[in-house]
């Protein structure tokens, strides 16, 4: 992140990436993921989920603690409170549902002047968002991003570091079929973790367990799933809904080799 910072102004490259990495230390891999990528085990059938993504609504505490310590970094805009929904003028001196960093329920409190400022963390799902322009939290770059049309960063409100979690490889006997996915969130917005199982169970038995195309394919057939078809409407899935219209991007890593297969 720091050398991003320092290559933006020599080689204007503005912007910023998430960041979903594996590495493979000594019988154990290790999985980091800073971002809304994610990644999953598929062992024996069973999904094992080795990240979660890091949006405005998972970390929403986060982001409010930090705003309510650096008050400042608002710009007198936003409010790091959190509330069903926006307030109006006409309500103030009424009683609404609000919640703030301490608080993982809601409570009522008496709007005031300053609670008309717009949310921190405004939206939900995909469409949540930090300070109505970014809806990931943690990832590489972006440290020139402002609210449009102001002079606020939000750069302060993102985090580089990853989370990291550990999966020993040697507690297990693996087959050929289990299998470590990486994927954008180009996949996971119109494919769960029990939907990408299907497909990788699906592919991986229509090949023999020591072609090593196998995997490849794998890839290859959730990519295309998630894009879906073009159709007079856009792209379409297999059902009809919408094709993910971000970017895809798919590893399928095998945990077991030939040997192990039975």
């Amino acid at each position: 992140d720091d050398q991003i910072e320092r290559e933006r102004a020599s080689q204007r490259l503005p912007g910023g990436c998430c960041a979903l990495a594996a590495i493979y230390i000594m019988g154990k891999f290790y999985v980091a993921n800073a971002g809304d990528s994610r990644a999953i085990i598929i062992r024996n059938g069973e999904i094992i989920p080795m990240s979660r993504e890091f949006t405005p609504e998972t970390e929403r505490q986060r982001l409010q603690f930090l705003a309510f310590l650096r008050p400042e970094l608002l710009g007198k805009e936003f409010t790091h409170l959190e509330f069903p929904r926006r307030i109006q003028p006409k309500e103030l001196g009424k009683k609404m549902l609000y919640r703030d960093q301490n608080m993982n329920g809601w409570a009522y409190k008496k709007i005031q002047e300053d609670d008309l400022k717009f949310p921190l963390v405004y939206g939900e799902g995909k469409k949540a968002r930090v300070m109505a322009t970014i809806g990931v939290t943690r990832g590489l770059g972006d440290h020139d991003l402002k609210v449009f049309s102001s002079n606020i960063h939000i750069k302060p409100f993102l985090s580089c570091f990853p989370e990291v979690r550990v999966y020993d490889l040697t507690q297990y006997e693996h087959c050929p079929d289990d299998v470590l996915v990486l994927g954008t969130d180009g996949l996971w917005d119109v494919t769960n973790d029990k939907e990408v199982a299907g497909v990788v169970m699906e592919v991986l038995t229509s090949y023999e367990p020591n072609d090593p195309c196998r995997y490849t394919m794998v890839a290859q057939e959730l990519v295309v799933r998630s894009r879906g078809v073009l159709k007079e409407r856009g792209w379409r899935l297999a059902n009809d809904k919408l094709g993910s219209g971000d970017d895809i991007s798919v590893f399928v890593i095998p945990l077991g080799g030939p040997g192990n297969y039975t």
